[in-house]
């Protein structure tokens, strides 16, 4: 399916918990006119510790590539905390690629700010300590959920977020989502515009809040989500798993 925007967030490119495959199969068969990677695409804290970019990393960014060559498709990177060494680049644009801080999209003729949404977690821009703190326990978090899910395999079960589960069941988890949807609401109340697109909380959704459209795109180690803007510029929330059978054997190429 041809999509008039896609937007992408939080893949996480070097850790073992990126869903390179599944990705790079959604991106095959649901092309764009442009394409948002909306931060975090790239782990830069994980590489730095002890991560290694593999060869499904790549292809993740080959089939990108394929993606500009083959519709002429636009894509806009947007940083991220995980991948803030982009910093030393923007702004940058090459023919149809660049990188920025922010962007700013018009649909059915409203508003949308567009940014990762680290800048509004006090805890990652003021006391990056604590959040690479956080940062090593969801990787336990995510070690676990892989555990649990090769379980599930074996028995010839579906995929199946273990890790999203404990989160949604944990009352200071579930808080902070609230408090960053409404923070993110006044920001763009505040500088006018009509609704604000991120990602970063790795929980996709579409919400009215207060008057303000709130899209987050949610992410690719656990939800394997995307916002889809149609030609008729209409927004939606899609799963692969709702687009692409999980058992496809399709190669992504």
């Amino acid at each position: 399916m041809h999509h008039k925007t896609i937007i992408i967030s939080d893949v996480h490119l070097g850790t073992k918990d990126a869903k390179t495959r599944e990705l790079s199969k959604f991106l095959k068969f649901n092309t764009c006119d442009r394409l948002i990677l909306n931060g975090d695409i790239v782990d830069m804290w994980h590489l730095k510790r002890r991560g290694k970019w593999e060869k499904k990393d790549t292809r993740v960014f080959r089939r990108i590539i394929r993606m500009m060559k083959n519709y002429n498709t636009e894509v806009i990177y947007i940083r991220g905390n995980h991948d803030d060494f982009l910093d030393q680049f923007i702004p940058l644009q090459i023919g149809k690629f660049s990188v920025v801080s922010s962007f700013d999209i018009i649909s059915k003729g409203k508003r949308y700010f567009v940014t990762h949404g680290d800048v509004f977690d006090a805890i990652s821009t003021r006391f990056r300590w604590i959040a690479q703190l956080g940062d090593k326990g969801y990787k336990l978090l995510l070690w676990i959920n892989r555990r649990h899910n090769n379980i599930r395999r074996f028995k010839g079960l579906p995929y199946s977020s273990l890790s999203q589960k404990i989160k949604q069941k944990v009352k200071i988890a579930t808080r902070f989502i609230s408090d960053y949807e409404i923070t993110m609401a006044d920001f763009a109340r505040r500088r006018n515009y009509d609704g604000i697109i991120c990602g970063h909380i790795h929980k996709a959704e579409i919400l009215d809040v207060e008057g303000i459209k709130y899209m987050n795109s949610g992410d690719w180690v656990e939800s394997f989500s995307a916002l889809v803007e149609d030609h008729d510029e209409n927004w939606q929330v899609v799963f692969f798993q709702s687009v692409i059978p999980v058992n496809d054997d399709v190669e992504a190429g």
